[in-house]
């Protein structure tokens, strides 16, 4: 098949491309080689394939959208700005790209039919994970109070002020929008499947959980845990964690997400679904920092836990992904271990710019942490 990928030479869309590559499919990507994922030096990375086809360009722009779209069977949408703290203060430009950027390769859609449509979607719109009480009944969080969060009581409620236990969360879930980027990315996912629908693309949204691995963005301080802490360490300093780093992540590897695409690709069951992309296992995030400064031979750079609160952020979340193994045959073969340890190979003899307290201070002058 000829696939487009949007958002193409990125970290995510450059593995799909590759993983595609050697099934046999013909890539395009488009990508407008945002400074801020690429730095800026916004020249074709060079991880990305020679035998990837690479348009710069914007997603927002109808004209370069049309030429991406031309001859192509299949759409991988990745293209988005992405980040929860960032999304909070740069509302218009987060909607701009990732609502509106989507809304103008939907339209295009129209008149240049594919036969597939794959949106990455977020596991931010479900905000907190599935939780049950100590009898074993699903409850519904109370939203974390300011006088709470002041006083460091992190752990949400149920509705009655009850102890709560999270639980994997599956695509059941109603969304608990909490952050103006999980907002955006329950848009991109909602109008594909909707056009997909209507006009009859067979359409499937991918709600991945925390991605990593080699080609991550080091020098953006708003994505990617691991990168943060990564960029942090190489640095010498010690990775900062909001809240008291008990709360729980799913970090998924991303050579199992590119796995994932290529199945759904394959697979003419995923049409019309969402399936949740994770691993399956939960961790700290304060163990994921411990992990890292260990593997990069950092071991005295143990975390920095703020007690801090960030607008946006959520306590628990990590996947039950029971309905991709089952539709999909979706299994993740990379251990956090082995993902780490190949992360920290590919980090040897960089030198990315630790830009953490810039990006904590833009928060904080917003009134965006406590």
């Amino acid at each position: 098949m000829k696939v487009l990928i949007t958002g193409g030479a990125g970290f995510i869309g450059s593995h799909v491309a590759d993983e595609l590559l050697s099934r046999g499919h013909q890539i395009r990507a488009l990508d407008n080689l945002s400074s801020q994922v690429h730095g800026a030096n916004t020249t074709r990375p060079e991880y990305l394939s020679s035998e990837v086809e690479l348009i710069r360009g914007d997603v927002r722009d109808r004209g370069t959208v049309r030429k991406a779209l031309k001859g192509m069977d299949a759409v991988f949408h990745f293209a988005a700005m992405v980040g929860v703290g960032q999304s909070m203060y740069q509302i218009s430009e987060y909607t701009s790209v990732n609502n509106y950027g989507t809304s103008v390769l939907l339209q295009e859609l129209i008149d240049r039919p594919i036969a597939q449509l794959t949106v990455a979607s977020s596991m931010s719109l479900y905000g907190e994970g599935l939780y049950r009480d100590a009898a074993g009944n699903v409850q519904p969080t109370s939203d974390r109070s300011i006088k709470q969060l002041r006083a460091g009581d992190w752990e949400p409620k149920g509705p009655d002020g009850q102890e709560l236990f999270p639980v994997p969360t599956s695509e059941y879930k109603i969304p608990q929008l909490s952050s103006v980027y999980a907002l955006s990315k329950f848009d991109q996912e909602r109008m594909c499947l909707i056009a997909g629908h209507a006009y009859g693309f067979s359409t499937t949204a991918l709600r991945f959980f925390n991605v990593y691995g080699p080609r991550q963005a080091l020098s953006n301080p708003y994505t990617g845990v691991l990168a943060i802490f990564a960029s942090r360490l190489l640095n010498g300093n010690r990775p900062m964690i909001f809240e008291d780093g008990l709360q729980r992540r799913d970090l998924v590897s991303v050579y199992d997400v590119a796995q994932a695409c290529r199945l759904v690709l394959e697979n003419p069951k995923a049409a019309g679904n969402v399936f949740n992309i994770g691993s399956g296992q939960a961790f700290s995030i304060r163990e994921v920092a411990e992990k890292m400064a260990t593997v990069i031979n950092r071991p005295e750079l143990m975390p920095e836990i703020t007690g801090r609160y960030r607008a946006g952020d959520i306590r628990h979340c990590f996947a039950d992904i029971t309905f991709a193994r089952n539709m999909l045959g979706y299994r993740p073969q990379v251990t956090f271990e082995q993902g780490i340890e190949e992360l920290a190979s590919w980090l040897e003899g960089k030198e990315p710019s630790d830009r953490v307290s810039q990006a904590c201070s833009e928060l904080s002058v917003r009134g965006l942490t406590i």
